[in-house]
């Protein structure tokens, strides 16, 4: 009850701060109307299609709270007992650590800010006082030393009157986002004040080098915006449009409309490429959109894998089973998609949000959440040799479950802390109309203001997506009309959905969602079915980005030069599958496991020759092996001798189905086959040269 009354009172905060209203941007216009639940004191130019919750207002249930939990009693809840860069980061003192400058900056800064993001939206949405008093003794002291400190300072508080160069910059703007998350989350006055008054004043490195191979401190342009939104402090807008504007940013911005995306460090990739979409409601400049539109395209093209996410070794890699991803390209995908949900307002961008999290977010991670990798990779088979261990970064280990992810390199155990939290914050935003829209599903509860400002709370009572039922019971304090926007997936084929057991029609809008405007009472029900057939998407796997073959100098020429091989893979709703390789542990597969087998289902066919297995949920969630639901496939054995190099067969193997295989959810894998080579059939009528078709699955 305590906690509920807590948020009851953020909620109501939200509400007040957006009562008061602000001078919008263009001063030919005039004061706004009452301002939508959940608006913040400035709004910008291009009205965003939906409005974040306060933090803490989405809290997780059933399967999703039990893994939120090993998060919290792993890996998220003991890192600073676990290693120095975690215990001092921040702190201003020196760190015996890789990338640790003698002034307690560089690398500790970067990686203890994603912890302490990462862990603090989490106790929030738990509402784990313990764990937000243990993240708050170490962000308070930021928070009182920029406020104590004088004018023009920055987070780096021991450095007085410094500006953020370089790395440091870059490392700066995590913490921007961990004190933006303490506002959200709690309303702290102090907190504000300090964001305020650091980044009134900023003028640290607001560049974006030539190449995704650099860090850019341009990255602090989100938590600017933020802390403008919330203060109306417009000398912090003032920067941010002069950052935009600078030759070099519009240049970039202006080759990414066109697909021209130069293949660097997937993390700064994907950092940097939402940069004009986030200021383009500020400005209604189309072309910033376009921009981040543009590079999202090319990464769907050229580098995106079957889980979702592209490949990152640590730097693009083209597409192919050996492909790596670093976990860090996890947290920056969906921090990417949720700006780009936020603005747009596209189910898309929930569909590709559940494919990640559904897949790539736990697959590195040990099902206890002790331990996690550096990368994972769509196949893997033996953890010494395929895929090869990464020579360059972060070295050999980087296949490894550690509890420290890499012991020389700790960023992915630090961002991996912000993959649970920042998916159950999106999974409910407010819409402009005072509505509610269910952007993403999970099994949750959210409270929130609706209608003309009542408090509601809607339950969400689901297993999906391991299975297909959606049941909602939603509560306001009083009768009150409001919209409730359900989002319909890409992939669903003949939704159902009813209203106090009535059915109601699915209309989607061309948003993907289905609008339900009505006064709801106490205890209305709503229940959405989402069919989910078996679908075969069908690729290439490609070369490595010559661009790319310095940093990639260990590899051999041969991974340089075109090819095409082929491949396909399974999915059920946003669910990719895997062939599973038993495990003794997550460094050990089981002694003489089968997995020598090419598909043989015609991928032209939803229902794919394919059989779908469902059993009970079990009574506690680590993402088993033995999955609650599974899919029989058929499949032809044959000879196959993969190499990190030929990882996949060059062309279609001869044969028809002469087995049926066990498929399980890829996140319930630590070794797997998830790519698989093809047979003739499934390859009659191939795709075009070139097309990964990975992107997402419209039926």
């Amino acid at each position: 009850m305590k906690t509920m009354q807590h948020l009851t009172c953020r909620i109501l905060l939200s509400a007040c701060i957006a009562a008061l209203g602000c001078i919008p941007l263009r001063a030919a216009e005039s004061q706004k109307a009452q301002a939508p639940n959940h608006a913040r004191v400035c709004e910008p130019l291009v009205k965003p299609a939906f409005l974040p919750l306060p933090i803490g207002a989405v809290e997780p249930q059933g399967w999703l709270r039990d893994w939120a939990v090993s998060a919290r009693v792993g890996i998220t809840g003991h890192l600073d007992e676990w290693h120095p860069t975690f215990a001092d980061g921040w702190k201003g003192t020196p760190i015996q650590a890789t990338g640790a400058t003698p002034e307690g900056t560089g690398w500790p800064i970067e990686q203890s800010a994603y912890w302490l993001d990462g862990a603090l939206r989490l106790g929030l949405v738990l509402h784990d006082e313990a764990l937000i008093k243990k993240i708050r003794a170490r962000l308070d002291p930021v928070v009182d030393g920029v406020n104590q400190a004088a004018a023009g300072t920055s987070f780096i508080y021991w450095r007085k009157g410094y500006q953020p160069q370089g790395f440091d910059s870059w490392a700066h703007s995590h913490m921007g986002r961990a004190l933006v998350a303490l506002y959200q989350g709690t309303g702290d006055k102090r907190v504000l004040d300090a964001l305020v008054k650091v980044y009134a004043a900023y003028d640290g490195d607001l560049r974006l080098p030539p190449l995704f191979a650099d860090v850019s401190g341009l990255c602090n342009l989100d938590a600017m915006l933020e802390t403008y939104s919330f203060s109306g402090e417009r000398r912090i807008l003032d920067r941010v449009l002069k950052a935009i504007a600078e030759p070099a940013v519009a240049q970039e911005s202006k080759a990414w409309e066109t697909g021209k995306v130069a293949p660097g460090h997937m993390v700064i990739l994907y950092e940097d490429i939402r940069l004009p979409a986030i200021v383009y409601p500020w400005t209604g400049d189309e072309h910033l959109l376009q921009a981040t539109l543009g590079a999202q395209k090319w990464l769907d093209e050229q580098h995106m894998l079957p889980y979702g996410v592209p490949s990152g070794e640590e730097y693009a890699s083209g597409i192919g089973a050996f492909r790596k991803t670093e976990t860090c390209d996890v947290t920056a995908m969906l921090l990417t998609s949720s700006w780009l949900y936020r603005i747009c307002g596209d189910g898309d961008w929930g569909d590709r949000m559940e494919r990640a999290f559904f897949n790539a977010a736990a697959a590195p991670v040990a099902r206890d959440f002790q331990t996690m990798s550096y990368y994972q990779s769509p196949n893997r088979l033996r953890a010494d040799s395929l895929p090869a261990p990464q020579p360059s970064c972060p070295g050999a280990n980087g296949l490894l479950f550690h509890k420290l992810g890499c012991p020389q390199t700790l960023c992915c155990v630090g961002a991996v802390n912000r993959i649970i939290p920042n998916y159950i914050i999106h999974l409910w935003m407010a819409t402009r109309d005072n509505g509610l829209a269910a952007a993403m599903y999970g099994p949750c509860t959210v409270s929130a203001l609706a209608g003309d400002g009542v408090p509601v709370k809607v339950t969400t009572i689901t297993d999906y997506p391991f299975d297909e039922t959606i049941r909602m019971m939603v509560e306001p304090s009083r009768d009150s009309a409001f919209p409730l926007y359900l989002r319909i997936p890409g992939w669903c084929r003949n939704a159902r959905l009813a209203v106090n057991g009535s059915e109601v029609p699915v209309t989607r809008d061309n948003k993907g969602f289905v609008k339900i405007a009505r006064t709801w009472t106490k205890n209305d029900s709503v229940e959405l079915k989402l069919p989910m057939n078996p679908q075969v998407i069908r690729g290439y796997e490609t070369e490595v980005p010559p661009a790319n073959r310095n940093y990639f100098g260990f590899r051999g020429q041969e991974y340089f030069q075109p090819f095409r091989r082929p491949y396909a893979s399974v999915l059920l709703g946003p669910l990719l599958f895997a062939l599973p390789v038993a495990d003794v542990d997550p460094n050990t597969p089981a002694a003489d496991a089968k997995w020598q087998y090419a598909l043989a289902t015609d991928a032209t066919a939803h229902d794919a020759g394919i059989t779908v297995e469902r059993r009970p949920m079990p009574a506690h969630w680590d993402w088993p092996l033995n999955s609650p639901v599974r899919l029989q496939v058929p499949v032809q054995a044959f000879d196959w001798q993969p190499t990190d190099f030929q990882s996949l067969p060059a062309k279609p193997v001869a044969g028809i189905a002469s087995a049926t295989v066990q498929l399980v959810p890829y996140g319930c894998t630590k070794f797997r086959i998830s790519m698989f080579p093809v047979t003739e059939r499934v390859w009659k009528d191939p795709p075009p040269d070139g097309l990964s078709n990975t992107k997402g699955i419209t039926p």
